[in-house]
């Protein structure tokens, strides 16, 4: 049986980060980006709002489960904004809705990313008894000037507080989310950072670099901010590899480290360009080298949902959603990137997917799945890259070296076709 991933997007968050360029807003905002002239239900406030939006995703995860029945669901992501918004109840709701439709694998990975401070010891109790067994927690530095240098919405002590009340809950894998060349950060108040993290002893680590991404406040007040300098970001990547190592932290992916046993499991099937769907405004999907986005905008999200041939009462009873709602094939009208993968797309993906993980990518493996050994296709660029020092060949794998991963876009951009 095929193995599929689902991705739940949930949009809404309390306060818009000033480095963020996600999908998501402010849940005071959701009013004026949700109302349609066309039906909504009763009422303006965000909670109905929210209510409404998350009736949508029902109604898509169930009329899109016709197509999945060949498929065992391994893992479940929520992702946002911020998800941990939503009451237990709701989450309880929608995962229902994904047991009834879906085939689960037993113990399948169910994560969810939250904020520190957005849900409460009794939410926390009901997301475990929800099914969530997973938790994903931004807390991007422990030093409260930085944090509200880049527009947190909370302070460490708030991260600790929420950090403690998970672990009383139940939880027993939690990635906790870090970012490293924030404005006015220094590698010695970053590896306070990594040392207080690790001594908490997660399970599961993400470190990332901060993206100025153009269009964020972040990046449009760039000339206030005094970020720090390339040597002193090399030495902050340093310093996640050794501090993270010392702690007994595996790196398995560019930017992501775990106990034993630990590894995102959602995650790698990106990176492995395993199968997966996504549901929500916004939700990417790839399935059988099909590649699709959900509209953007919320009235077309909104229309898409309720298309001809699909029924439902999003405004009334909760209960009995399936009997309600009659599969339909895919409007086309409304999904804006429907791509079917080329030959040489896949094989760039398979190359620059693969080669984020540290164990690289398999020289058998491509060969089976396109019919050409690697050498064939990627033989000068493999060369070059060995000679660079920035690849090596250990067996029947291809992986980047340390020097590598430290300018690994433009190791994997050689790997694109012209």
């Amino acid at each position: 049986m095929k193995e599929l991933s689902i991705y739940i997007h949930i949009p809404f968050c309390v306060r818009k980060c000033l480095y963020c360029d996600f999908l998501s807003f402010p849940v005071s905002g959701t009013v004026s980006r949700i109302e349609t002239p066309s039906a909504l239900c009763a009422g303006s406030s965000a909670e109905e709002k929210i209510k409404h939006y998350v009736n949508l995703i029902k109604k898509e995860l169930v009329r899109e489960s016709v197509k999945y029945r060949q498929h065992q669901v391994i893992s479940v992501f929520w992702g946002g904004g911020t998800p941990s918004l939503l009451s237990g109840n709701i989450i309880t709701d929608v995962m229902e809705i994904v047991r009834k439709n879906y085939r689960m694998e037993a113990g399948a990975e169910i994560t969810m990313e939250m904020n520190p401070g957005t849900a409460d010891a009794q939410k926390l109790r009901q997301y475990v008894a929800a099914g969530i067994n997973r938790l994903s927690i931004g807390l991007q530095s422990a030093d409260d000037s930085e944090l509200a240098r880049i527009g947190r919405i909370h302070d460490y002590r708030t991260f600790l507080n929420t950090y403690d009340a998970a672990e009383k809950a139940g939880f027993r894998n939690i990635n906790i989310d870090l970012i490293s060349a924030l404005p006015g950060q220094s590698a010695a108040s970053y590896e306070q950072t990594l040392k207080r993290v690790i001594a908490l002893l997660p399970e599961h680590i993400s470190a990332y670099s901060l993206i100025l991404e153009e269009g964020t406040p972040l990046y449009e007040r760039r000339a206030d901010y005094l970020f720090p300098t390339e040597e002193e970001e090399q030495e902050m990547d340093r310093l996640t590899r050794e501090v993270l190592a010392s702690g007994g932290y595996h790196r398995y992916e560019i930017s992501n480290y775990a106990l034993e046993g630990y590894e995102c499991r959602h995650n790698k099937v990106y990176w492995q360009r395993g199968d997966y769907a996504g549901f929500g405004l916004g939700a990417s999907s790839m399935v059988g080298n099909v590649r699709w986005s959900n509209p953007a905008e919320m009235k077309h999200y909104q229309k898409y949902v309720e298309q001809p041939g699909v029924e439902a009462d999003v405004c009334g009873e909760e209960g009995n959603l399936q009997g309600k709602v009659q599969a339909a094939e895919t409007a086309a009208e409304f999904i804006p990137d429907r791509q079917i993968l080329t030959t040489r797309e896949q094989m760039e993906e398979f190359m620059f997917l693969g080669l984020r993980m540290v164990n690289g990518v398999s020289e058998e493996k491509f060969e089976r799945t396109f019919g050409l050994p690697m050498e064939t296709v990627y033989g000068d660029v493999l060369a070059g890259l060995y000679r660079q020092g920035l690849l090596l060949k250990e067996q029947n794998r291809i992986r980047l070296t340390e020097r590598g991963m430290e300018v690994g876009n433009y190791a994997m951009a050689q790997f694109l076709f012209d």
